[in-house]
């Protein structure tokens, strides 16, 4: 291909040829895509509906949702849709709607993440001023200000993606469109400011995952100092769910683009590209849900 004008398709990496597998693989991802569509509804809704939820952490982990649930909705569907039509395409236009969704959902979850570190070290750090810091007004800017960061830095992202002639081949070797797969289709230099753009984002993530640990560090130093047992127990449940999403977050991102790229398909690739597009949105409510008695009362008095 000689142009990025004659690419009216990508052929995604499948699963297995074999019709077994494919079913095998939808019936799969749709248990996972199910398990984290009611997790973070569930989340969504108890948070909404609890008044004693109204809180800016909750509505921090409110928003946290429903990014997990929108950046899982974005892959898993069309794999789903492709296994079971026993199909590997996706169009172009449909590649670049993916692609820029999913690194808005994706850099708006770090965007929040991070806000919700500095909520943490508000709230145990500096009590006396948490009401007056994290007011609602403050809240919901934060929040804002962590949808628009995703969008733009999307929009920079795809457009500069997408602006690149594909002349080496049209098989991204992923089960869904992803920028570092793309940028091997494109013609040879030509992609060089989009590395450039992508190296200054690693650079931005290590800088969230370096705020993120100092707040850290901060809490964990004022929580040792608390007197009572309680008290230090108390400050540790609302800080350690947060700091395992974190944690579960970075580790699957970094690792999916900082390893060592290859030309071709490679399971590493694939099994990576399931770990951190997938397992966060179906882990995070079960990791919050499951260590806070909040949440826990609130879910209970729900379902019954």
């Amino acid at each position: 291909m000689s142009n990025r004008t004659t690419v009216t398709e990508f052929l995604l990496l499948g699963f297995s040829g074999v019709r077994e597998l494919q079913i095998l693989h939808f019936v799969v991802f749709l248990v996972i895509y199910l398990a984290a569509l009611m997790a973070n509804l569930l989340i969504i809704t108890v948070v909404a509906l609890e008044h004693r939820l109204h809180t800016p952490m909750y509505f921090f982990l409110m928003n946290l949702s429903i990014l997990d649930l929108s950046s899982i909705s974005v892959t898993i569907p069309k794999s789903m849709a492709n296994s079971i039509m026993n199909t590997r395409s996706i169009s172009y236009p449909g590649c670049v709607t993916q692609v820029f969704l999913f690194v808005v959902f994706i850099a708006a979850d770090l965007a929040l993440l991070t806000i919700m570190a500095y909520d943490r070290y508000v709230a145990i750090c500096q009590p006396l001023h948490y009401e007056r810091v994290m007011n609602q007004r403050a809240c919901v800017q934060m929040a804002a200000s962590a949808w628009i960061t995703g969008i733009v830095y999307s929009a920079l992202h795809t457009g500069n993606t997408f602006r690149l002639p594909f002349c080496q081949s049209n098989v991204i070797n992923q089960f869904f469109c992803e920028i570092p797969q793309l940028l091997k289709l494109a013609c040879s230099d030509s992609y060089l400011s989009e590395v450039g753009l992508l190296a200054f984002s690693v650079f931005l993530s290590f800088n969230c995952f370096v705020f993120i640990i100092v707040s850290y560090v901060q809490i964990f130093k004022t929580v040792l100092r608390i007197p009572s047992e309680q008290g230090r127990h108390r400050a540790f449940s609302t800080c350690l769910p947060h700091l395992t999403v974190v944690s579960l977050f970075l580790s699957t991102g970094f690792f999916a683009y900082l390893k060592p790229a290859s030309s071709s398909a490679s399971d590493l690739d694939l099994m990576m590209g399931v770990l951190y597009s997938l397992l966060p949105p179906v882990m995070n409510p079960i990791i919050y849900s499951m260590r806070n008695k909040e949440i826990k009362a609130a879910l209970k008095k729900l379902i019954v």
